[in-house]
C-alpha cells in the first residue's frame, strides 16, 4: 500500500466553517419546489449543502500546505478565513444556480487540481446527492448503486441533462426565446408532454371524478373534490349482527384549524344495525373534538369498539380478517375546494358506487397478477408498523380500485406519449437515428425517451399520493404521502387524492415538482450512473471518493424501494430493459446488517463488516493518492442513546474503514434537524451524521502496544482537541468530532496490541479517545480562578441543589478560598448553615464586568447566556465586549466543562444552554469586534 507522507493537505483534513454548512443543511428541509429531493422520493439524502461544501473542502489544499505563499501563520488563517467564505456562500440554497458563486468555488479546484480535474465516485449513490453536487461544481461525476429506483434517480440527476444542456425545447408551439440555459429547454418538454397527458387521462377516466353539489348551507353549486375520506371496515365480531361491517377510524376530525373545525359524525341506528355518516362544522365544543379524536378507538388501547354493539374489536380479530381478504372499505366525507379554504360534505350512496365501479376502466386484475404481485414487507424487515400485518401483503392491496385505474392509465399515457415526442423532436431538428438514451443517444429517440423517464418519475410519485396508506393532515387540511417515515404502516382512515383537482396530491402537482426540479440542475460537467455492487466497481483513473454507504441496519431500502419500482417496471422496461428485467430489486446483496435475511444478529454483522470492509479495500486499492477520501455515516439515533460514541454500528463501520487499509484522518459532525441557529444550538443530541475523512495508510505502518497507544492519544489528542475548541465546535458535537484525531492515531498503525496479545477493536479504541477526551475537558479546571473552580466542583457535586455549609466550606479551602469569598463573587448563596449555587434568574440584572471589583469567569459565563436567552445574540455580543479578550477564552472552556457535567448529571435543559453558547460563539465574537469602543468613533477589533 502505498505511503501517505508526502501529499498535500487538504482544507477538510485542518477546518471547515461547521457552523454555516449545519446552518445550511438544516435550512434545506424547509426548501421544497426545485429542490433535486424533490424529483423522486428516496430515503436518508444528505443535504445537498453539505455535500457541496464537503467535495469543495475535500479538493482544495489547505493553506498550510504551501509555505512559500504562506509563510505565517497569521498568513495561513487569513488565506484559511477566505476559503471559508467561499464555503459559507457555496452552501446557501439561493447560490446553488448562483453562477458567479459557483464558478469562484470551481477557480479554487482548479487551482488546487492542477487544472486536471478528478473524477469523483460515489457507489452508493442513492439519492444522488454526492454526484449532482460534484458535477455543479465543475467535477466529472461518477455514481453507481445496486437499486434499480436509485440508479434511475441518478441517470435523471447527473446523466441525462449534460446531453441536453442548453437545449431548446422540441414541443410544438414553443415560446421564442434567446436561449435556452442548462437543462431549462427539457424541464418545459417534460410540463408540456405531462399537461397533455392530464388531458388524454381526463378524457378517459374523468367520469370516475366528478364535481358534486353543495348543499344550501353552504352555499349551493358545484364543487371540485380534492379527496374521499375512506374508513376501512371488518365484520363485527358481534354474533347478533349477522357479519355487518363497521369501520376503523384512527380519528374523525377533518380540520382543527381555529374557527374552521370539521369532524365526522357516525350516525347509529342500533337497532336497524345500521349507520351513516355526516359532518358537523364550526362552533364545535372542545369535547366534541376530543370525541372526535379517538375515531372508533378503545381510548388509549390498541383495540377498535364496534360503533353498533360498544364491543371491543381486538387487533388479533383484525389481523385474522385482514388476511383472509375480507376487510371493506366505507365512505365518510369529501373534501371539496373552496375559494375561502376546504369545504367538507357528506358522502352519498352514488359516490360510493362510482368508486367501486372503477375495475370497468382497466384491466386492475392482471396488474395485480403481474408487476403489483410482489410482496410488501413484513415486521422483520422493517421497523416502524407494517400494514402486511393486516393482509396488505402485495403491493396492488395498496391501492383502491379507482387509485389503481388513475395510476395504470397515467403509466398508459407515459409509455404512449413517447412516439409523440419523438416525431415532435425529428420536426425540431433532432436527428433520427434511433439511437436509444441507454445506449448514449442525444437524437430525437433518446430525448423522447428522456422526457419519459421523467414524467415516469411524476407517476411514481403519484403512487406516493395515491395508495390506501395516506392519510388526512387535518391541522394542515391537506394529503399525506404515503413515505412520511421509512416504513408501511397501516392507515385505517384514508384519503383518496383526486388526479384531476387543482390542490394537494394530484397530477398536475407531482408533474411540477418534477419539471421545477429538472430546470433547475445546473450541469458543470459530465455524469455516468451505473447499476452495480460496490464490491465489484471499476473505478476510472485517479478517482476521489465522496460516498454515502448503508447505515448498517438503519433502512431496508431495497423492501421499500419496491414500491417505487413496480410502478417504474411498466413505464420504463423498454427504456433501460437491463434495469427492470427483475421482478423486484435486488436484496441478497444489499449491504445492510439485516438480521432476518441472514438468521443471527452476529451473522448480519459479519455479513456487513466483509462486505463493507471489501467495498473500502476496493475504494483504498483503486484510488487517488492525492485526496482524501470522504465517508459519511449516518447515526442510528436510539443506538447511540444506549451505547454512545462507541454503539455497535458505528463501531462496526469504523472497523471496516480501518481494516480496508484507511486511516482516518478527521471527523466532521453534520447536523440537519436545526430549524435556526438558537434552535439548533438548543439540542444535545449527537449529530445526524459523521463525515470521516480518509488517507490510505502507510507501507510501513508499525505494530504497538496498548500503553504505546495510550501514551500516542496522551501526546497528541489534547492539542487537537484544543483546536477544535478554537473553531468552536459545540459540546454536543465533540464526542464525535474528537474521534477524528483519536481514530487518526489509532489508524496509523498496522495495528494495536492488547496484553492478551489480540488486536484491540476499534470499539476499545473509541473507549480510550473517549476517556481521554473527558480527562481533557475535566483537566481545564486547574485554568481557572478560586471561585469559579470551587462552583464548579460545587455544581457537579449539587447542581443548583442545597447542600451544607461544612462541605462548601471544605471545597473553598482546598482551593485557598472561604465561602465567603464565593459569596462576595456573586455566585452562591449562604446561609443557616446552607449554601447553592444562584441561578441565572437570580442574577443582577444590572451587573457590569468593568465595575466588578470580585469578577469570576463563572459569573461572565452565567451573565452571557442570560443575555443570549433572554435579549439574543447582539445583546450577548455587547457583554462580551465588556468583558474582553482576557476572559473570553476562559468562558468558552467552562461553558464545554460545564456542559460535560450536565450530560453526566442527565440535566438537559442545562446543558442546552452551554451548547448554544458556544455554537454561537463565532457570531457572537464577530458582532462584538464590530461594536465601537466607548471611548471614541474608531471601531476596534476584538482578538477573541
Amino acid at each position: 500500500m502505498t505511503s501517505t507522507n508526502n501529499y498535500k493537505k487538504k482544507l477538510i483534513e485542518v477546518a471547515i466553517p461547521l457552523e454555516a454548512i449545519n446552518a445550511a443543511s438544516a435550512r434545506e428541509k424547509s426548501i421544497r419546489h426545485g429542490h433535486p429531493s424533490t424529483l423522486h422520493p428516496w430515503w436518508a439524502r444528505r443535504p445537498l449543502a453539505a455535500c457541496r461544501a464537503v467535495l469543495f473542502a475535500q479538493m482544495v489544499d489547505d493553506p498550510s500546505s504551501d509555505p512559500e505563499r504562506f509563510s505565517t501563520d497569521e498568513a495561513v488563517e487569513n488565506e484559511r478565513q477566505r476559503l471559508f467564505k467561499i464555503i459559507e456562500d457555496l452552501v446557501i440554497w439561493e447560490n446553488s444556480t448562483n453562477e458567479e458563486v459557483i464558478e469562484r468555488a470551481r477557480v479554487e479546484i482548479r487551482k488546487s487540481c492542477g487544472g486536471e480535474l478528478p473524477p469523483i465516485y460515489d457507489p452508493f449513490s442513492g439519492g444522488g446527492s454526492i454526484p449532482l453536487e460534484a458535477q455543479r461544481l465543475g467535477l466529472p461525476a461518477f455514481g453507481s448503486d445496486l437499486n434499480p429506483v436509485a440508479v434511475m434517480i441518478g441517470k435523471a440527476m447527473i446523466e441525462i441533462p449534460p446531453r441536453y444542456k442548453d437545449c431548446r425545447p422540441v414541443h410544438r408551439g414553443v415560446l421564442d426565446r434567446n436561449h435556452y440555459r442548462n437543462a431549462e429547454g427539457l424541464a418545459e418538454d417534460v410540463r408540456f408532454y405531462g399537461r397533455q397527458i392530464r388531458e388524454q387521462a381526463l378524457e378517459r377516466i374523468g367520469k370516475l371524478y366528478p364535481d358534486v353539489n353543495l348543499p344550501k348551507e353552504l352555499g349551493g353549486g358545484n364543487a371540485t373534490p380534492m379527496a374521499w375520506i375512506w374508513a376501512r371496515t371488518v365484520a363485527s365480531p358481534d354474533p347478533s349482527l349477522q357479519g355487518q361491517h363497521v369501520p376503523l377510524v384512527n380519528s374523525f376530525i377533518l380540520s382543527s384549524k381555529k374557527g374552521k373545525e370539521a369532524i365526522v359524525k357516525p350516525i347509529v341506528d342500533r337497532a336497524l344495525g345500521a349507520y351513516s355518516f355526516t359532518i358537523e362544522r364550526n362552533a364545535l365544543s372542545k369535547q366534541d373534538l376530543e370525541t372526535a379524536a379517538l375515531g372508533t378507538k378503545a381510548g388509549k388501547a390498541q383495540d377498535f369498539v364496534c360503533v353498533l354493539s360498544k364491543n371491543a374489536i381486538t387487533r388479533d380479530y383484525i389481523r385474522t380478517e385482514g388476511k383472509a381478504g375480507r376487510l371493506g372499505a366505507r365512505l365518510m366525507a369529501v373534501v371539496c375546494e373552496g375559494k375561502g379554504g376546504r369545504t367538507y360534505i357528506s358522502p352519498s350512496a352514488d359516490m360510493e358506487t362510482l368508486a367501486q365501479s372503477a375495475g370497468e376502466y382497466a384491466d386492475i386484475a392482471t396488474a395485480k397478477e403481474t408487476f403489483l404481485s410482489g410482496s410488501t414487507p413484513t415486521r422483520a424487515m422493517i421497523t416502524g408498523g407494517v400494514c402486511s400485518a393486516y393482509g396488505l401483503s402485495t403491493w396492488g392491496h395498496l391501492f383502491s380500485d379507482r387509485q389503481m385505474v388513475a395510476l395504470l392509465t397515467f403509466s398508459e399515457l407515459v409509455h404512449a406519449i413517447g412516439a409523440h415526442i419523438e416525431r415532435d423532436a425529428i420536426a425540431a431538428g433532432l436527428a433520427d437515428d434511433k439511437i436509444p438514451l441507454r445506449s448514449g443517444g442525444t437524437g430525437a429517440k433518446a430525448y423522447a425517451e428522456a422526457v419519459s423517464v421523467y414524467l415516469a418519475f411524476a407517476v411514481d410519485k403519484c403512487a406516493d399520493y395515491w395508495s390506501s396508506l395516506c392519510s388526512w393532515h387535518s391541522s394542515g387540511e391537506k394529503m399525506r404521502n404515503t413515505f412520511g417515515r421509512q416504513a408501511l404502516p397501516m392507515v385505517w382512515d384514508y384519503a383518496e387524492a383526486n388526479p384531476f383537482c387543482d390542490s394537494s396530491g394530484n397530477w398536475g402537482a407531482m408533474l411540477d415538482w418534477v419539471w421545477k426540479t429538472v430546470e433547475n440542475i445546473h450541469p458543470g460537467n459530465s455524469g455516468v450512473e451505473v447499476q452495480s455492487d460496490a464490491q465489484a466497481v471499476i473505478y476510472p483513473p485517479n478517482t476521489v471518493i465522496s460516498t454515502d454507504p448503508p447505515y448498517y441496519d438503519n433502512i431496508a431500502y431495497a423492501d421499500l424501494s419496491d414500491f417505487f419500482f413496480c410502478w417504474m417496471k411498466p413505464s420504463l422496461k423498454h427504456i433501460y430493459p437491463d434495469l427492470f428485467g427483475l421482478l423486484s430489486t435486488p436484496k441478497a446483496e444489499e449491504l445492510v446488517a439485516t438480521q432476518f435475511r441472514h438468521g443471527t444478529k452476529e451473522a448480519a454483522e459479519a455479513f456487513f463488516l466483509s462486505g463493507m470492509r471489501d467495498v473500502i479495500s476496493n475504494m483504498a486499492a483503486s484510488t487517488s493518492n492525492e485526496y482524501p477520501a470522504t465517508i459519511y455515516y449516518a447515526f442510528k439515533q436510539s443506538e447511540i442513546a444506549q451505547e454512545g460514541i462507541s454503539s455497535t454500528g458505528w463501531a462496526t463501520f469504523l472497523q471496516a474503514v480501518v481494516e480496508a487499509g484507511y486511516a482516518v484522518v478527521g471527523t466532521w459532525p453534520l447536523r440537519t434537524e436545526m430549524a435556526s441557529r438558537m434552535i439548533a444550538s438548543g439540542t444535545n443530541a449527537l449529530a445526524n451524521s459523521v463525515v470521516l475523512v480518509c488517507r490510505k495508510k502507510s507501507a510501513v505502518a508499525e505494530t504497538v502496544s496498548r500503553a504505546e497507544f495510550i501514551r500516542a492519544l496522551k501526546r497528541e489528542l489534547p492539542s487537537a482537541i484544543g483546536e477544535l475548541q478554537a473553531a468552536n465546535i459545540a459540546p454536543a458535537d465533540m464526542p464525535q468530532s474528537a474521534i477524528g484525531p483519536g481514530m487518526g492515531v489509532f489508524s496509523r498503525y498496522k495495528a494495536v496490541i492488547e496484553s492478551d496479545d489480540s488486536p484491540m477493536s476499534v470499539k476499545a479504541a473509541l473507549q480510550l479517545i473517549n476517556r481521554e477526551l473527558d480527562e481533557y475537558l475535566g483537566g481545564i479546571q486547574g485554568e481557572f480562578d478560586a471561585d469559579t473552580r470551587f462552583a464548579i466542583t460545587w455544581f457537579e457535586q449539587h447542581g443548583t441543589k442545597t447542600g451544607e455549609y461544612g462541605s462548601a466550606n471544605s471545597i473553598a479551602q482546598a482551593r485557598g478560598i472561604s465561602v465567603e469569598s464565593v459569596k462576595h463573587a456573586g455566585i452562591v448563596e449562604s446561609s443557616a448553615g446552607k449554601v447553592r449555587i444562584l441561578g441565572r434568574d437570580e442574577l443582577d440584572a444590572d451587573w457590569d464586568p468593568a465595575g466588578d471589583g470580585h469578577l469570576t469567569v463563572w459569573e461572565c459565563c452565567q451573565h452571557l447566556i442570560r443575555a443570549l436567552e433572554t435579549d439574543g445574540e447582539h445583546s450577548a455580543a455587547t457583554l462580551l465586549k465588556k468583558i474582553g479578550s482576557e476572559k473570553a477564552d476562559a468562558v468558552k472552556d467552562l461553558a464545554y466543562c460545564l456542559y460535560g457535567i450536565c450530560e453526566k448529571r442527565s440535566d438537559a435543559k442545562d446543558a442546552t444552554s452551554y451548547n448554544a453558547l458556544i455554537a454561537v460563539w463565532t457570531e457572537l465574537t464577530r458582532q462584538a469586534a464590530a461594536i465601537h469602543d466607548t471611548g471614541g468613533d474608531r471601531q476596534t477589533r476584538l482578538d477573541l
